[in-house]
């Protein structure tokens, strides 16, 4: 008997997480562009991030680069879950590196300048920071 590694290690926890954070930057994005504050429930926070001056860059929704990344990272996920490519893995792992560092400058910027919290913003940076986790158990556990 041959003893196969499994195919894409932990991809399927990977994908639907990007796909979570893909949905929560659509939401997000959604809301920005109906003018909207994003629902935020008995929480309140949501409101001030999504109004704050750091809710754009450039002239652009913060969320649409949220929406970009989410989309480029759910695809690498994806082929690294269904045909085990190890570049797809590193490329999820380079990319969620760089997420990981990005929602801490977001989150850092909501706690210390802005002053509030917004739940979906904080959703965002969880599921980015468990999938790159994740990723770097996967390359990790792979490269052996």
């Amino acid at each position: 008997m041959i003893d196969t590694p499994p195919r894409g290690r932990f991809g399927r926890a990977m994908t639907a997480l990007a796909l979570a954070g893909l949905g929560i930057a659509i939401y997000l994005l959604a809301a920005r562009l109906l003018g909207e504050p994003p629902a935020c429930g008995p929480v309140k926070g949501c409101e001030t991030v999504a109004a704050s001056e750091y809710a754009t860059l450039f002239g652009v929704p913060v969320a649409l680069f949220g929406v970009g990344f989410s989309v480029v990272l759910a695809f690498a996920c994806v082929a690294w879950w269904r045909r085990a490519d190890r570049r797809a893995l590193y490329t999820a792992y380079g990319l969620g590196l760089a997420g990981v560092i990005a929602v801490a400058y977001l989150t850092y910027l909501e706690i210390f300048v802005i002053g509030a919290i917004c739940v979906w913003c904080a959703g965002y940076a969880l599921a980015i920071v468990v999938g790159w986790a994740l990723t770097a158990v996967a390359a990790w556990r792979t490269s052996a």
